[in-house]
């Protein structure tokens, strides 16, 4: 266990691996609210591994009436009818997979029905997915922005970001191997979105989270 007992998180859309070990590990998960919006992260993206390599499905948002909105006041957007996209391309990507069957209907009505605000719908994706892998974080959301975060927590609010190698950002997460439906193609891809880890190894999900969090 880290000797931080609370963890500070951006939300995130179907977080990577290494975004769940966090709330797998820490006492106490905050999501941010009152950061200034950013695009091209986790907060409304999520990479999955296509038949042809890693793909990354992302999100649309209004855009802010100002530059420094708060991620808690970010809208989805209905542009592109993107809910169809992402679902077909979930199911071209896992329809083969072990579990996709089993857990679909699950995850189907996030695709057909409205969310105004992206934090709630990356807040109740997430807590679906910690159910199906049965696990409880303990989630709460920040009520003001922390500059500096106390001792007793871990800020990871910038540091699990697509474009950062998680490698040097983050030495405690050690992504334990796990069997992909493209592995024989593609080899391991490491740190995809938590659905990937899911919809192909079901239940054991939880002690690959557990295997990939160095103590």
């Amino acid at each position: 266990m880290p000797t931080q007992t609370t963890v500070l998180l951006s939300t995130a859309y179907l977080a990577p691996v290494e975004y769940y070990t966090k709330l797998l590990a820490y006492d106490r998960i905050r999501i941010e609210q009152y950061d200034h919006y950013q695009k091209q992260t986790y907060r409304n993206r999520c990479t999955i591994a296509s038949p042809s390599g890693p793909l990354a499905l992302t999100v649309p948002t209004v855009k802010p009436s100002t530059l420094k909105c708060f991620t808690r006041d970010i809208r989805i957007s209905d542009h592109g009818n993107w809910r169809h996209l992402h679902w077909n391309a979930l199911e071209s990507a896992y329809n083969h997979t072990p579990f996709f069957e089993y857990y679909k209907d699950d995850f189907r009505p996030f695709y057909e029905q409205r969310y105004e605000f992206l934090t709630d719908f990356n807040e109740a994706l997430c807590r679906l997915v910690c159910s199906l892998i049965d696990f409880s974080p303990c989630l709460e959301r920040t009520a003001d922005y922390m500059v500096q975060p106390p001792p007793d927590t871990e800020d990871f609010r910038e540091r699990i970001h697509p474009k950062k190698d998680f490698r040097t950002e983050d030495p405690a997460f050690q992504p334990c191997p796990y069997y992909q439906v493209f592995q024989e193609k593609l080899g391991f891809l490491p740190n995809l979105s938590i659905i990937d880890l899911l919809f192909n190894m079901g239940p054991e999900s939880l002690l690959v989270l557990r295997n990939s969090c160095r103590t």
